[in-house]
């Protein structure tokens, strides 16, 4: 196999850009489980340059020949599919180790030095792509490091971009102070916010299925849509990230991103193309039309839980506040409702329903579309006494794929109406294999498709929603935590969020 690297492209779909990209903290799980997979997947597809190589840039001490042998024993254990042998021998001789302090300065001149002779040995064209996997302290001084030794510099036809990791920013001040910061030393288009759920197949799936179909976008609005939920649920608790939780609590890790961003793409309007500006100016708009609510608002629309003790597939598992590195008096939230409201012509008075929660009954992510029912008035004279809602589903995780529910006569002498579901699933109908998540996005990133990363005033909007509810929440600690089981549907309280408006969730657990 003498190219591994450009074997199987479809000629219809180019291969990146020549690069060297730059994981920095590399040594962290990042890098094992999801990046060094998914350039796997990218190089077996034909889709990463012949001219590409990687630097692990960490805070350890190890040779390149280290390295690369931690990064056999992981690939081995993560790799989504059975990883073709000379394709890892390609990849180990495009692996590489910078270690040292990210606050020290000589690391930098030395980083410069050591991509200046891979850029030579490999022939990357001066193509930089920083992956910033730190801690988010680190974003703004690596930057500013890398910045002050001329590694952020485009010049000549060559491009340096930095792949920017969740969170970013912890409330509306520190992610505006964030992008001024970063943006002192690089300019938007150099900056590429990622966000993995952007990734999935279904995600990306959302513009194609709204606005390439002709019997959906007519009826994508007000006057045929009741109302929108999207849930995230997890069946893990926090793991490791206890101390990262303490600090962020689900509002902060999930809802200014993955889930907002799940919003902007159903709600949006159509762009003018699929240029990245274009899409990303209409989920803007679709951001900046989310009112942020009152503090009496806050109270009746958003609610937050803490997992307690519970089962979980079969085992007892512990609660958030025995979790390791958590304050056993913590008051972080694991679980947030909301419920949100559009201010535009499409969606006025259409509600938007999130909710994410960690350690519940099932682990999925989904887009439901409940329409409004239809009129009961043909059927008045019949046994029927009630009319199902039609109700699309977009499944995102963890089989991507898509159903519409709608009603149809149960065969028999009289009229029944009974509910049929109509069932999609990636993997059954393209024999899709595995992937990370990952792969789109750095390709689009090697290529400067910024379609699918946030821009710094979609970013800034969604945290001047989030900020009245931090407020709130600061002011006033909840007093019942936990107040939901391990292993359950979330806090009892929550389906009240939706009782009042007559509406109900739906289950988690089927």
């Amino acid at each position: 196999m003498s190219d591994p690297a450009a074997s199987v492209a479809s000629p219809s779909v180019r291969p990146a850009d020549s690069c060297v990209m730059v994981i920095c903290g590399a040594g962290g799980d990042l890098t094992k489980r999801k990046l060094l997979p998914a350039l796997c997947n990218l190089a077996g597809a034909g889709l990463l340059s012949k001219q590409f190589a990687i630097v692990g840039f960490s805070r350890g001490a190890r040779s390149d020949d280290e390295f690369r042998r931690q990064l056999t024993q992981d690939i081995q254990t993560y790799a989504t599919a059975p990883v073709d042998p000379e394709l890892w021998k390609w990849f180990l001789k495009r692996i590489y180790y910078h270690g040292g302090d990210f606050k020290d300065a000589s690391v930098y001149e030395k980083l410069a030095d050591r991509l200046a002779e891979l850029d030579r040995e490999h022939g990357t064209q001066g193509n930089f792509l920083y992956y910033l996997a730190t801690a988010p302290e680190f974003f703004g001084e690596i930057v500013s490091r890398l910045h002050a030794v001329g590694l952020t510099r485009e010049e000549h036809g060559l491009w340096r971009r930095v792949i920017v990791e969740k969170p970013f920013g912890r409330d509306l001040e520190s992610a505006k102070s964030l992008n001024a910061e970063l943006r002192h030393c690089l300019d938007e288009k150099q900056i590429y916010r990622i966000d993995h759920y952007l990734g999935k197949e279904t995600v990306q799936n959302i513009l194609v299925f709204r606005f390439s179909n002709g019997i959906f976008e007519p009826i994508w609005n007000r006057r045929y849509i009741d109302h929108v939920q999207i849930t995230l649920a997890e069946t893990v608790g926090v793991e490791r990230r206890g101390s990262y939780y303490e600090q962020y609590g689900a509002l902060r890790d999930m809802v200014p991103n993955h889930l907002f961003q799940l919003v902007s793409l159903t709600a949006m309007e159509p762009p003018v193309s699929f240029r990245a500006d274009a899409v990303r100016d209409e989920q803007a708009k679709v951001l900046h039309a989310i009112q942020p609510p009152s503090p009496e608002k806050v109270l009746r629309t958003t609610l937050r839980g803490q997992y307690g003790e519970g089962m979980v597939a079969g085992a007892l598992v512990p609660a958030y506040r025995a979790e390791p590195r958590v304050s056993p008096s913590s008051n972080t939230e694991t679980f947030v409702a909301l419920k949100l409201t559009l201010d535009n012509w499409r969606w006025a008075d259409v509600p938007f329903y999130l909710r994410t929660g960690k350690r519940l009954t099932r682990r999925y992510t989904e887009i439901a579309i409940q329409f409004r029912r239809a009129p009961l008035i043909l059927f008045r004279d019949t046994p029927v006494d009630r009319l199902r809602r039609n109700r699309l589903v977009l499944r995102i995780a963890p089989d991507e794929g898509i159903s519409l529910r709608f009603g149809a006569k149960i065969p028999g002498p009289v009229m029944n109406i009974g509910a049929v579901e109509m069932n999609f699933s990636y993997v059954d109908y393209f024999k899709t294999v595995p992937n990370t998540g990952y792969e789109r996005l750095l390709y689009d990133a090697m290529i400067g498709d910024a379609t699918l990363f946030q821009r710094a005033d979609m970013l800034e909007a969604g945290w001047e929603v989030i900020q009245p509810i931090l407020d709130v929440w600061k002011a006033l600690p909840p007093r019942s935590f936990p107040n939901y089981a391990a292993g359950g549907m979330g806090p009892p309280e929550s389906d009240e969020l939706l009782r009042q408006d007559g509406r109900e969730w739906r289950p988690l657990d089927g």
